[in-house]
């Protein structure tokens, strides 16, 4: 018999929870699973789930902000799970994560697992706000049969704020496509100034450049991204920014670079479209920046550790499960910008050093974080926890829905 899995994420922006659990729905075992996609709409990835060979339920009313139509939200995909009447509902992201489960459980689902990529509260948000959502999320883990963290730091954090300390939990990492690189290590310099984004750009082939890749939104804070290229080219004018992405508060980090007359070095190469765009951008450069606020576990670092890079980033949530300080990077304490470019500038002028550590970076991540081990992982975990529920307690809804 199949199992039949619904998928709950509240919109298919183009990050890495969105990416990955795109892929797990498209990979599972079709022997084994069949798999359904709930998610609200209006998403960049929108157009690639409605091309895939699985249903797919776009509801209008689920939206990352607090609304009042969430109870619209909350009971349209408890009719959506009511009729597929799935064995295991996978919750992602925080606002799917709560309606979902709480949908599932009243759906009488038999098995209801969540993956936190990250929490969806911090320390930057109002008092009231932090305490519902934790508030929620404790609430939320006592509906759940597993949670799956992304990265360990997230798991310790849960268990400092008492969120599922009761509930079974599994490390499985939020992969990547592991695709070696057929460049020797000793050939990397050259590597870094063959043609493609620099040829594009008008960068010299031998020009250092620093890249970032991530969506222009307050908990990326990409304007600390600014902050380090304008020190960073007052001091050495030759070196060159790649931000790779987009979002809200792309215009706001745009006027900034024209403001403090930058523009020159500081290049906007929005979302590009295909990973292997996003890695050959990756292989041209020499250095990698994440200045995000807090993070699960960042599939952007992990890709750059695949491509030989040295990080520096701040050191919130999963960044610290694999950047060793001084090891294959440096972590630097959120909102210290002005340490982010010292430690730019001392790679920049120590570029043998930033090589070793670019090699040692890529021995950091191992094959856990393969986007296919990752999709293995939650298979055995479906099978496991389907196979340990008692077959009684299957679709006997708590709640069931007044006749039309």
């Amino acid at each position: 018999m199949k199992l039949r899995v619904a998928h709950i994420i509240t919109q298919l922006e183009l990050g890495g929870a969105q990416r990955n659990t795109l892929y797990t729905v498209g990979q599972l075992n079709p022997e084994r699973f069949e798999p359904t996609l709930i998610c609200g709409r209006d998403g960049i990835l929108d157009a690639e789930a409605k091309k895939g060979n699985w249903p797919t339920h776009f509801v209008r009313w689920l939206v990352r902000p607090l609304r009042p139509w969430d109870v619209l939200a909350l009971y349209k995909i408890y009719k959506l799970l009511r009729q597929h009447k799935p064995h295991i509902v996978h919750t992602h992201s925080s606002k799917a994560g709560i309606l979902g489960r709480i949908a599932a459980y009243l759906a009488g689902i038999p098995v209801i697992i969540h993956t936190f990529h990250g929490f969806g509260f911090n320390q930057r948000q109002k008092s009231w706000t932090r305490w519902l959502f934790e508030n929620l999320e404790r609430f939320c883990a006592h509906l759940s049969n597993h949670l799956i963290f992304v990265s360990e730091e997230n798991r310790r954090e849960s268990i400092e704020l008492r969120i599922g300390t009761k509930v079974p939990n599994s490390l499985i990492r939020s992969g990547i496509q592991m695709k070696s690189d057929p460049t020797p290590k000793k050939d990397l310099n050259h590597r870094r100034k063959s043609k493609g984004v620099r040829n594009d750009l008008g960068i010299p082939s031998d020009a250092w450049i620093v890249v970032s890749v991530g969506n222009f939104k307050p908990q990326k804070n990409p304007m600390d991204l600014a902050r380090v290229a304008t020190i960073v080219l007052r001091r050495k004018p030759d070196i060159y920014f790649l931000l790779v992405g987009d979002g809200e508060l792309r215009q706001t980090v745009e006027s900034w670079v024209r403001e403090h007359q930058i523009q020159n070095r500081v290049h906007f190469l929005g979302w590009q479209k295909r990973r292997d765009d996003v890695m050959k951008i990756l292989a041209e450069s020499n250095c990698f920046l994440l200045t995000s606020l807090w993070e699960g576990l960042p599939r952007a670092l992990v890709e750059a550790f695949v491509a030989r890079l040295p990080a520096i980033a701040y050191s919130v949530g999963g960044v610290k499960d694999i950047l060793r300080d001084g090891e294959n990077g440096h972590l630097i304490p959120p909102g210290n910008f002005d340490m982010a470019a010292e430690k730019i500038l001392w790679l920049a002028n120590h570029p043998l050093e930033a090589v070793r550590m670019g090699g040692k970076g890529q021995a950091t991540v191992s094959q856990e974080f393969d986007i296919d081990t990752m999709v293995r992982d939650q298979e055995n975990l479906y099978q496991s926890l389907y196979e340990a529920v008692p077959l009684k307690n299957y679709y006997e809804p708590l709640w069931v829905s007044p006749p039309k």
